[in-house]
């Protein structure tokens, strides 16, 4: 599991799997994205620019973050 501490509002749902290190680069995060490998409060979801706040869970091969 991930604890990601959000500074801001929210953060997109690309910049987060950058910034968790799940994936190298923006492209391939929307390609994973796209491919519906994501999933987002327990559900799949294929926004590229979603907007992840404090309190969500996203959820990405076996990997677990938890905004805070």
């Amino acid at each position: 599991m991930i604890e990601f501490k959000l500074n801001g509002e929210f953060i997109p749902l690309i910049q987060l799997l950058k910034a968790t290190g799940l994936v190298y680069t923006g492209g391939e995060a929307q390609i994973v994205v796209t491919e519906g490998e994501v999933k987002y409060n327990g559900e799949v979801d294929y926004r590229k620019r979603l907007k992840v706040k404090k309190g969500d869970v996203v959820e990405f091969r076996s990997k677990k973050i938890i905004v805070i």
